[in-house]
């Protein structure tokens, strides 16, 4: 019996001195916890930064050129439709109101506001596929606007 006692007490002990040695404080937890989370965050960020590397595409030089002069044929005859509205306005006989010639410097501002955004990529090269596709809808949007100025709503 004696070596019951004797054995209990030493398993007693040692499981007590083992959970005593293993067991961290809670801002020990905490510590550990942050710099892992941390880690974490680096991790992704630099997962990020190669996936955004890897979807910048710069366009090649036949298709920046074929698109530049799609876009300045576009851009020109823009400006040969704001010509024309500017001197319809001016005609004897009809009256436009201030508002009308308002729109017509607002297209007229928002083609050299488009002409400006293709010498800056120009010159950028960055990301292709989404200016192109910005250039595109913004190039279409003013020449719905154009349209639409010309078109009597009554």
């Amino acid at each position: 019996m004696n070596k019951k006692i004797i054995t209990l007490a030493v398993t007693s002990v040692l499981v007590a001195g083992s959970i005593f040695t293993s067991c961290k404080s809670p801002s020990q937890k905490e510590d550990a916890a942050q710099a892992k989370v941390e880690d974490a965050q680096q991790d992704l960020n630099a997962a990020q930064d190669k996936a955004d590397a890897a979807n910048l595409e710069v366009a090649t030089a036949e298709e920046w050129t074929a698109f530049n002069n799609e876009s300045e044929i576009k851009i020109r005859d823009n400006e040969v439709r704001i010509a024309e509205l500017k001197v319809k306005m001016k005609k004897p006989g009809k009256v436009f109101d201030s508002m009308y010639e308002k729109r017509i410097e607002s297209l007229e501002q928002q083609n050299r506001d488009l002409q400006a955004r293709m010498d800056a990529y120009e010159k950028s090269q960055s990301d292709w596929e989404t200016f192109k596709s910005e250039f595109n809808h913004d190039m279409d949007e003013l020449g719905k606007a154009l349209k639409d100025l010309t078109v009597d709503n009554k």
